[in-house]
């Protein structure tokens, strides 16, 4: 009976080794994906040094933007405001004439999705603002998205599509789109695009 209980112990120890062992293999997984890290505002030269993903350099004296030569998370690093998306195939930075970092355009995704996981992931990022801060705004014409049937079947609506705006204090805000994709490579499938915009304020709240 000693020996089967030491076994049984012996085993557990061992499914316990191995799933600490696929957890930190995740953890670092997610550390090793390209990102650009960045805030709102600073110096053009400071996101690119900083950032894990390769961008190319401002042009001085001109408004322009730059896509990362790979795919790429975004993690906006304000200590306060904070938040990181999926990788990113679609992923514009634009720079002012004073090559600082001026705005965001990507999409957090890596192609179209089904609605399930573009819920997920539209669902997360607004979670993610819940908890550091920022607010939504505008909700009476384009409230936060939820998964609810109503949010679904509007979704659906290849004609309609749902918007939201969140701000942080005065300093940022997001506009995060959802709208219905046709997917050459999968026709008779729903997939669904989304958007994201950072900047400095632009929308009255």
């Amino acid at each position: 009976m000693s020996l089967l209980r030491r076994i049984g112990w012996r085993r557990g120890v061992l499914v316990m080794a191995v799933a600490a062992l696929l957890i930190v293999a995740a953890i670092q997984a997610l550390s090793d994906d390209p990102e650009i890290a960045l805030v709102i505002g600073e110096p053009w030269e400071d996101m690119r040094q900083r950032s894990s993903a390769a961008i190319g350099p401002a042009i001085p004296g001109h408004y322009w933007g730059r896509l990362p030569k790979s795919d790429a998370r975004l993690r906006f690093i304000d200590p306060q405001y904070g938040f990181v998306t999926p990788l990113a195939r679609f992923f514009t930075v634009s720079f002012n004439k004073d090559e600082s970092v001026s705005s965001v355009w990507m999409s957090p995704q890596l192609e179209p999705l089904l609605l399930d996981d573009t819920l997920k992931i539209v669902l997360d990022l607004q979670e993610q603002w819940r908890q550091t801060g920022w607010e939504p705004i505008r909700v009476n014409y384009d409230p936060p998205f939820a998964d609810t049937a109503q949010w679904r079947a509007r979704l659906r609506d290849v004609n309609k599509g749902g918007t939201s705006y969140w701000q942080a204090g005065n300093q940022y805000q997001v506009m995060l789109v959802v709208n219905r994709f046709r997917d050459d490579k999968r026709p008779k499938e729903e997939r669904y695009l989304i958007k994201l915009q950072l900047a400095t304020p632009w929308v009255n709240p």
